[in-house]
Order: C-alpha cells, then sequence, then structure tokens
C-alpha cells in the first residue's frame, strides 16, 4: 500500500487547463438532471468554497513546482487555505469531496479513506524506524509532499492515543509543507477526540488545524444513505436469477453515485483482505470473498469498523459441507450487527431457509434473527458505530 505514497507525478501546466469557472455548480446540477443526486440547497452553498479552492489551487501549485529561479522573479499566488467539512452522517459530504477531486486538473494529488491512510502511516513509521535513526514523521511528510500537494481525507476521526499525537505532528509538517488539505468527517474540530486519553496534548493540534482551515458545517436536509435504503425494492434479494446481479450493481451505484468500481486491501494483523471494490466507507464484496476465505473475527471486526455499508453478492444455500463458511458467516454477521453496519445482499433463498441442517443450524437461528432485523427501517435508520 505504501507505493500510493510514493509513485512520480507531474503536474499539468497552467497553459492546459479547461475553464474552471463554475464547474463544480455545473456538475451538480448534471447529478440532480440524471436523478443520481436530489437537489439540496445546503449541498450546493458548499460547493462555493470548493469552487473557490478549485480557482485558486491551480495556480498555488504550479508556482510551487516551478524552480527557485522562477520564484524569485515571481509574485507568489494567493495561498489556499484547507478545508474542512463536518456534518451529519449521510449529508453528502464525500459527494461533494469527489465532485472536487474529479474537477481539479492538477495531478499530484490524491484521495483516501482516513482509515486508509493511517494504516499507510504506522507501516511507515515502523517499517522507517527497523532501518533508521532519523525522524520518521518528518520523512514521511516530506515523501507524501514529493507526490501530492492536495490530498483529500474522507470520514476523519480520531479516537486513538497513537494517532492523536502523530497527526499532532504530521499535520503541522503538512501546513508548513504547503500541502493543500480537504477533510470530511462528522465531527467539529472540537469535538474530535473527545473524552480520549490525554486530549490536552492533542488541542495544539485542534487548533492549528482551524487556523490552516476554513471549517464548513453541512446542514444537509436529510440522511441521503437512508433514502437510498428506502429507494431499494429490498436490501435482502433473492433467489439468485438473472436481475440478482444487476440489482448489485444498482445498489453500488445508488451508495457511491455511480463511482467506478476499484479493489480494495485491508491490512489486518500483518495479512491483507483484498475486496473486490471499495469507495469511501462503502464496499462491495461477495460471500466466497469473505465467507470461502480463512478469515477470522479480527477480519470481520476490521471490515465493520472500515465500512458503513457492505453489498454483498451470492450468498448460497449452506449445508453441512459448508459448515465452515457458515461459520465464517455467523461471525460476520455478528461483527457488522455489533456495528451498526448495513447489510446489502443477493441471496439464493430467503434467511429463514440459509442453513436449516448440520453443524451449529441451531445457533444459525441467532443469525436469521438479525439478517432480519437488519431490513428493518428501525435497524437501517442507526448509526454506524465505526471507530
Amino acid at each position: 500500500m505504501l507505493k500510493r505514497f510514493f509513485q512520480p507525478t507531474t503536474a499539468t501546466s497552467l497553459e492546459q487547463l479547461p475553464d474552471l469557472t463554475g464547474v463544480l455548480e455545473k456538475q451538480y446540477k448534471e447529478q440532480v438532471a440524471q436523478r443520481h443526486i436530489e437537489f439540496d440547497e445546503a449541498q450546493f452553498m458548499a460547493l462555493r468554497p470548493l469552487q473557490s479552492m478549485l480557482d485558486k489551487l491551480p495556480a498555488a501549485v504550479d508556482y510551487d513546482l516551478k524552480s527557485a529561479a522562477y520564484k524569485l522573479l515571481s509574485n507568489r499566488p494567493e495561498k489556499c487555505r484547507s478545508l474542512y467539512i463536518f456534518g451529519g452522517v449521510g449529508r453528502g459530504k464525500t459527494m461533494l469531496m469527489d465532485l472536487f477531486y474529479e474537477a481539479c486538473p492538477i495531478i499530484p494529488k490524491r484521495r483516501v479513506h482516513f482509515n486508509a491512510f493511517m494504516l499507510e502511516v504506522h507501516l511507515f513509521i515502523h517499517q522507517w524506524r527497523q532501518q533508521n535513526s532519523t525522524d520518521a514523521i518528518s520523512a514521511l511528510a516530506k515523501k507524501i509532499r514529493d507526490s501530492a500537494l492536495l490530498l483529500c481525507f474522507d470520514e476523519f476521526h480520531v479516537t486513538d492515543i497513537a494517532d492523536a499525537m502523530i497527526l499532532g505532528r504530521l499535520f503541522t509538517k503538512f501546513f508548513d509543507l504547503d500541502i493543500t488539505i480537504v477533510i470530511t468527517s462528522n465531527r467539529h474540530p472540537n469535538d474530535l477526540y473527545q473524552g480520549g486519553l490525554q486530549r490536552e496534548l492533542f488541542l495544539p493540534f485542534v487548533k492549528h488545524l482551524q487556523e490552516a482551515s476554513e471549517i464548513i458545517e453541512l446542514v444537509a436536509k436529510e440522511d441521503y444513505r437512508f433514502s437510498r435504503l428506502q429507494a431499494l425494492d429490498a436490501t435482502y434479494y433473492f433467489p439468485l436469477d438473472k436481475n440478482a446481479g444487476e440489482f448489485m450493481q444498482q445498489s453500488y451505484n445508488k451508495f457511491t453515485n455511480f463511482a467506478p468500481q476499484q479493489p480494495g486491501v485491508l491490512n489486518v494483523l500483518g495479512r491483507k483482505i483484498i475486496l473486490a471494490a471499495v469507495h469511501g466507507d462503502i464496499v462491495l464484496t461477495s460471500f466466497n470473498e469473505l465467507c470461502a476465505q480463512p478469515l477470522g473475527p479480527a477480519d470481520y471486526l476490521e471490515i465493520a469498523s472500515e465500512f458503513s455499508t457492505v453489498i454483498m453478492a451470492e450468498i448460497p444455500k449452506l449445508t453441512a459441507e459448508k459448515r465452515n463458511e457458515a461459520r465464517r458467516f455467523v461471525t460476520l454477521i455478528d461483527a457488522l450487527y455489533e456495528h451498526k453496519v448495513k447489510l446489502i445482499c443477493t441471496a439464493a433463498v430467503p434467511a429463514q431457509e440459509l442453513y436449516t441442517h448440520g453443524d451449529g443450524a441451531f445457533e444459525f437461528e441467532r443469525t436469521v434473527s438479525r439478517l432480519i432485523e437488519m431490513q428493518s427501517e428501525n435497524y437501517l435508520h442507526t448509526e454506524h458505530m465505526g471507530r
């Protein structure tokens, strides 16, 4: 995963850039016209600071990439402040950031889910300290600056003292190195790491983050993820007929605004879990991918913590010969249920008929009960209990 930090990049020259005036409002209206999203005044207003950044950022990046001689003879363009967008779950923060990221023409950029980023950070620090005696945080910041002048972090949060201490130093270096950052989060910066161990050591970072960023609250009128769930004819589709695949694709499109399917990787205790498609905290996967492989409780807990919505294809009718797969499925559903993950799936038979004979069939009844409850409006309206 580290290689994504270090891939060489080249910037698009200013002369080659398209006209970016009003491009975000135009693209938002196109999304509405195509019925990919519903118009929301708060979302539309939140596009303005993103558009302002889009107007300024190419010139700032172009200046940063020029030679020292050029900088001596030229006036520095207006510096871009970072953006921190916060608001309730499902209000469209990720969608707005994605519109901005796709429209931004500069090449040295990166968009990443915050959990995945922190996994990479910890891995880099561990590897660096095994081979070097110098400061790992400074080395990491420089490596990132060499490959990205724009960083977009989705689902920013802090729950761990180790992360809190790293973030304070790392982001301070990001800002010092003129890396522009766009963040989405469910919490205002003042509410990050609330009640955390030694939180007073984290507060200087909160102050610096607010000084370096424009803070935007997105108060959209409803949880759009819940409305998308309501728009589905079902969250548990059976049987596995010719329409099952189309149901999977439509579900993925609804929740990701027709994002391309790009594989994802989770690192758990040094092992890698390969997932068919990941977009933010949405994962598209299959029964074989999660339950026919030798995965265990730690893997499923990581998945449940990482993703708010799991779209899972082709759950078969389970038999005694598939008792191991059945046990893994039970463990998976327990993890998803406890973390209030939304499950959208296709299956061969109704939940009550998935596993009726074989070892553990009696215990499987709890899983059936949970699968049924997970289709209820009350469950679908509960907030994901991730990190």
